[in-house]
């Protein structure tokens, strides 16, 4: 039997719910990553995932198959790494998060997705600053020169099949848990990561809605962390709203530089996420560091989020993003003020007083789209209220951005079908 038949006899087998070895599910793979299958039976594939799920063997396989069917980075050490499984709008901690280990003297090379459920992958959001598409000796070549990088995973043959995934579920904006664990671990261990933070948010409004699945999807991260031999912690928390305010490749991008800036207006919420998520990756690579820096950390600061903070507020990770951004062919001097969003926007205001019970970010993320993000990275909305705030009649609640008149038109149209906020009456 050929590799080609057998895929098809895998992918036969999985929708009708029988289980794959690892010769089966590396056919797939093979025959999904260097396109010997049509996006139809692709498409199959990652539907007979969704509905059937895959056992912790065959999860295994699959991560294992996908590093195995594309190429492979190399780095020596402890080489960190942080990654989202998602969902969340306007939380784009990444940019925050790798100057800051990178400044610390940790390799964080960066691996980084488009937009696949919201509008704005660390991909599309780093684009706004510098290229993120580059080969494989370049990124060696950032990496040594800045301890860093943040790039688009697709621009090296890193887990081809997985990107080939991802293309037939963005139509549809979903995701299988299992897929997105197995996504996330090819990717990360195939570009060499050891220490690895994974950021878990689960709530009404997110991918994960119940902490039961989340900590079912942790077991399953620290299971292919096993047996991969590496490294990991899993961030399990409750959220349902964005940690900043701006939503879409261009304001998430903005929040993120104002937080390594360290403006009075900053967005407080996504600075204390990013400086939590980096405190954690710090805390796991010290473990594995010299025993004098362990000592020195420990002296000095006391942990690695207070160490995070440190090199936040003295500037060193901003210094550190500049060196990023000049190394990938940005304009290392920009700043967040230089970037605005799309010309044509539109005030939504509040009718009556009231306090902000709740942010729906499945809406927040369907206008954005509307309104063009992530493709038009200038696109996308500011919230001037989150859960928790009051608001006065009159007063503006967010505001709509888009490059296409038309795009804001439409969003401005469906606003009623998909409610951004819920509000309670103030006492």
């Amino acid at each position: 039997m050929t590799e080609d038949s057998l895929a098809l006899q895998a992918i036969r087998k999985k929708l009708i719910g029988k289980r794959l070895n690892y010769q089966e599910i590396f056919a797939v793979m093979d025959a999904i990553g260097h396109e010997r299958l049509s996006p139809i039976l692709t498409t199959y594939f990652a539907a007979s995932g969704y509905s059937k799920g895959f056992s912790d063997e065959e999860m295994f396989y699959l991560t294992k198959a996908m590093i195995e069917t594309g190429d492979k980075l190399h780095f020596k050490g402890i080489v960190a790494d942080k990654h989202s499984i998602g969902g969340v709008p306007g939380t784009r901690t990444t940019l925050i998060v790798i100057p800051i280990v990178a400044s610390a003297g940790f390799l964080i090379p960066k691996s980084s997705s488009r937009a696949i459920t919201t509008p704005g992958g660390t991909g599309d959001d780093m684009e706004v600053l510098a290229p993120v598409t580059f080969t494989k000796d370049e990124i060696y070549r950032i990496v040594r020169q800045v301890n860093a990088c943040i790039v688009w995973g697709g621009s090296v043959d890193i887990a081809p099949a997985d990107d080939e995934l991802i293309k037939v579920e963005e139509p549809l904006s979903f995701e299988s848990f299992d897929k997105i664990l197995v996504s996330i671990m090819a990717k990360k261990i195939a570009f060499g990561s050891n220490h690895i933070v994974i950021d878990l948010p689960y709530g009404k409004y997110v991918k994960v809605l119940k902490k039961t699945d989340a900590e079912t999807l942790k077991k399953k991260f620290e299971y292919l962390a096993r047996r991969f031999e590496v490294d990991l912690q899993v961030y399990v928390h409750d959220t349902n709203q964005p940690a900043g305010r701006g939503i879409g490749p261009l304001l998430e991008t903005k929040e993120a530089l104002k937080v390594l800036e360290q403006v009075p207006d900053r967005p407080l919420d996504l600075e204390e996420k990013g400086i939590t998520l980096a405190g954690m990756l710090l805390d796991l690579c010290l473990k594995d560091s010299h025993k004098k820096l362990r000592e020195q950390v420990k002296k000095e600061f006391g942990s690695g989020k207070r160490w995070a903070t440190y090199i936040l507020a003295s500037g060193h990770a901003l210094k550190k993003m500049r060196e990023i951004i000049r190394v990938q062919g940005g304009d290392s001097d920009i700043i967040s003020e230089d970037l605005k969003p799309g010309r044509f926007s539109y005030n939504v205001k509040a009718k009556e007083s009231g306090e902000v019970k709740e942010i729906n970010s499945k809406n927040i993320t369907i206008l954005a789209k509307i309104l063009g993000a992530p493709k038009q990275k200038k696109s996308g909305m500011y919230l001037y209220k989150k859960s928790g705030e009051t608001i006065k009649p009159g007063e503006i609640i967010f505001t709509l951005y888009s490059e296409s008149q038309h795009n804001l038109e439409e969003a401005k149209d469906s606003l009623a079908n998909f409610p951004i906020l819920t509000t309670a009456e103030t006492i």
